[in-house]
């Protein structure tokens, strides 16, 4: 036998596994991932384990994340504005609930389509006078909106021109205005409302109209210096987000989380000082 043939076929042999090899060992294992630590029923700080997010957000990800083999760690980096800094840095790797902003795609890779969708509604009281159809129907009513909203910036800018808001610090004091007649109605998300107004013990009082006037995404949003960051996880999480919506885990794990809130604000456990 020829050894320099058999040498060559190896050679090429090799050549051939390297793209192989380089992808597998280019797959990242783990993602460190933050968010809004203050967002339920998204996201919020375990009451148990301070240092860790829980939420929808975080278990749709880990769920996603568990069928391609990655495990993700979700950890509370300060603020949503800190959180967003810790990413944009590199030190930690991924956002899970990032708003959609042209000014990020400098630092930040967008998962399209959204993990949620996050449908902002008109909140009234139940016996509440005012005809709602259409977002025009608010003009020249007040309202309250909680300072944390996330809002596309086509509708913010026309909430801003076109309706009279009063700003609160968060949702919470938005809907106590609401139940004193302080304003006519709220503009708050489905799910965050929902889990709000179970855990003030507003539900029966409330009401929320059917149509959004508004449906900001909260996208997964990989750092540009992420060593995680490459072409095999941003098209395996994009496929991941195009088949979400019609497996029917989304409405299921939002619902859940409502509930895992409401028993944590009614049964607080006492945590370690941070």
């Amino acid at each position: 036998m020829d050894l320099r043939r058999v040498s060559g076929w190896s050679m090429l042999l090799g050549m051939a596994l390297l793209p192989t090899l380089s992808i597998a060992a280019g797959k990242c294992e783990r993602l460190v991932v933050t968010g809004s630590p203050d967002a339920p029923p998204y996201l919020w700080q375990d009451p148990q384990n301070p240092k860790h997010l829980i939420g929808a957000s975080a278990d749709l990800l880990q769920q996603v994340a568990g069928e391609l083999g990655i495990k993700v760690e979700l950890l509370y980096a300060g603020k949503r504005s800190q959180a967003l800094e810790e990413v944009r840095s590199g030190r930690m790797d991924m956002l899970a609930d990032a708003s959609l902003s042209v000014s990020e795609l400098e630092t930040l890779d967008y998962i399209h389509p959204p993990l949620l969708e996050n449908d902002y509604l008109v909140w009234t009281r139940k016996d509440s006078p005012l005809v709602y159809n259409e977002v025009q129907d608010l003009h020249g009513h007040p309202g309250a909106l909680s300072e944390k909203s996330r809002l596309t910036s086509a509708f913010a800018t026309f909430a801003e021109q076109q309706l009279t808001l009063t700003r609160t610090s968060n949702l919470t004091q938005a809907f106590q205005k609401l139940l004193l007649g302080e304003v006519e109605f709220v503009l708050a998300g489905r799910y965050s409302g929902m889990a709000m107004a179970q855990t003030l013990g507003m539900a029966n009082d409330l009401i929320a109209r059917a149509q959004p006037v508004d449906k900001p995404g909260l996208f997964l949003a990989v750092s540009h210096n992420s060593a995680c960051n490459d072409p095999w996880l941003r098209g395996q999480l994009a496929k991941k987000m195009t088949e979400l919506p019609a497996s029917g885990l989304t409405e299921a794990v939002l619902q859940r989380n409502i509930e895992r809130w409401d028993t944590q604000q009614k049964h607080p456990v006492s945590t370690p000082k941070q």
